[in-house]
Order: structure tokens, then sequence, then C-alpha cells
């Protein structure tokens, strides 16, 4: 069997997720313990208490994915199996980073957080938006944007999930044009998403400014699994390559699909998603019904893996 390790972005996460992980699991509960640590605050006590509000900040809720998505693959090591590649879907390639041994976990930790705040602070409140476009052609969406960008605002492709399902981002007079003509892409539904800003979109270049800054300061190895990278869909293994990659990400369109069909092109053969929720284990689906998924999102779903 070929083997890729998936984890999920920002919102997948949920108060209570990986409280099991962190009880059941010595290792895992370390890594909990490794990020309060690394952040100077109980980002464990949020996660596992919450309250959704605070959970749900950029800055509160990148650290606490990540760190989710590291206890459960910490717990899920006693299955020993393998995996021949490793993706993540926008905040979630912190974590196959990590998973494939190109930072380390504590420096992740710190990274995502600053992450988090830069793009908080990228774009004034109220000032940008983000939008579900359901049933939409991918080339005449992108047509598209660039029509409403060049007459109302700027909207760009920010999220290609999976086919019929892409996000826009950009400013809030180019998502509310873009809504109102997205039938000319073929759009059946166009969903306003709640978020702080304008993530993925060239609006972010402030925020992707600071994280560069961050970036040169730490160590980054070699990789010693492919990730496939959110901005190219192509493997990567290089430290410097990958650097840079992570800069050009804040403010670049996550090609997800891609992601998943090139995987399937190498022959993998099944997706193992590891952190909250099922949402990549979904979108997965819908790039290939046959693709086998396993979500490992509790201690149970590790102990019932076969």
């Amino acid at each position: 069997m070929s083997y890729a390790f998936i984890f999920p972005g920002q919102g997948a996460q949920s108060v209570g997720m990986g409280r099991d992980a962190y009880e059941a699991n010595p290792a895992a509960r370390s890594l909990f313990e490794q990020a309060d640590a690394a952040l100077g605050f109980q980002l464990s006590s949020l996660i596992f208490e919450g309250p959704d509000d605070r959970l749900k900040i950029t800055y509160n809720t990148q650290p606490a994915l990540l760190t989710t998505s590291m206890a459960y693959l910490e717990a899920f090591r006693a299955k020993g199996v393998q995996p021949d590649f490793v993706a993540g879907h926008s905040l979630g390639e912190y974590s196959a980073l990590v998973a494939a041994g190109v930072i380390s976990f504590t420096d992740a930790v710190r990274t995502v957080h600053a992450r988090g705040t830069f793009m908080e602070q990228a774009v004034p409140g109220g000032q940008g938006a983000m939008a579900a476009v359901l049933g939409a052609d991918r080339e005449q969406l992108a047509k598209l944007c660039e029509a409403v960008t060049a007459e109302s605002g700027l909207v760009e492709m920010a999220n290609v999930n999976c086919p019929g399902q892409i996000v826009v981002s950009g400013s809030k007079d180019g998502v509310a044009v873009l809504a109102e003509r997205g039938k000319e892409a073929g759009a059946k539904r166009v969903i306003p998403l709640e978020v702080s800003g304008p993530f993925h979109s060239s609006l972010m270049k402030p925020a992707a400014d600071q994280l560069a800054k961050v970036l040169d300061g730490l160590e980054l190895k070699a990789a010693s699994i492919p990730v496939v990278a959110n901005v190219t869909a192509r493997p990567e293994q290089d430290p410097q390559s990958i650097r840079e990659l992570l800069v050009r990400q804040v403010y670049s369109p996550v090609l997800w699909e891609d992601t998943v069909v090139w995987l399937l092109e190498q022959g993998v053969d099944t997706f193992v998603e590891i952190g909250s929720g099922t949402v990549l284990a979904g979108l997965v689906k819908k790039v290939d019904k046959s693709a086998k998924v396993v979500s490992i999102n509790s201690m149970e779903a590790i102990e019932s893996f076969v």
C-alpha cells in the first residue's frame, strides 16, 4: 500500500479536540505541555475547555490545530504505518513539515502563532472577505475574478478544494460583486464565510513579509518524506525551497485538488487524515470517490485502524 498523511487547516477546530490523546498517551501529553511552554500560556486549556470564540481567533486556532494533529500522529506511530508522502491544507502544511522532520515542533508552534497574528493584522477588520463558490467551472471563475477585480475590487481564488468547491478571497466589495455574478462562472451557490480576513489573497502580502523574517531565523532541515506544497502541488524536500513556498503560501491559492490528483497519480491508495474533524476526507472523496480515506481524529480511531 502507498500512504499519504494529510493534515487539516483552519476551520477543523473544535473545543475538546485531542483531549483523549492527552489523557491516554504520554508522548501526546508531552506535546501539549511543550506547546504551552513555547507560547507562554495554557494553550492546552483553551483547546480542551474553550471558550469557542477564543479558540476561533486565528492566532489561537493555528497552534491549537497543529498541536492536536501532532498529538494524534504521535499516538498513531504505534501502528507502524510509514507515509510515502505528507501534505497539509494551508496551516496543515506546517503539521506535514513537522511530520517530515523539516521543522521542530516547538519552532512550528511559535511560527504558526506568529503567522496567525500577522494574518489577523494584515487587513483592517471589515475590509476583507471570503466566500465558498459551489459548482463553478475553475477556468471561468478565474476569468470572472480578473474581471471583477478590474471593475469593482480585488477578488482571487484562495482554495481550490475539489471539483465544484472553490473559495475566493479579497476585498469586501470584490467578493460581494463576485457573489452577485457567480452564475457567469456556472456557480450554483456562493456562500459568505465567517472569517477574520481575506486569507490566501494578495492582500495578505504584509503578513507574508513579516512571516519571512520569522522563517529566516529558523533552522529548516531537508524533508525525510516528500512534502507536497500547497503553492505548487508538487513534492518539495529542499529546506530553502520550502521556506520560500511557506512565505508565498500566505497570499497564494491552496491547490488542494491538484495535490490530491498528483498523489493519486503517484499511486497513493490510502489517505490518512490526522487531526481534528473529517474535512479533508470529504474533499479527497470528492476528487476521487474510489480513494480510501481514514480519519485519525480520536484514540478510538487509532485503536480501530487496520
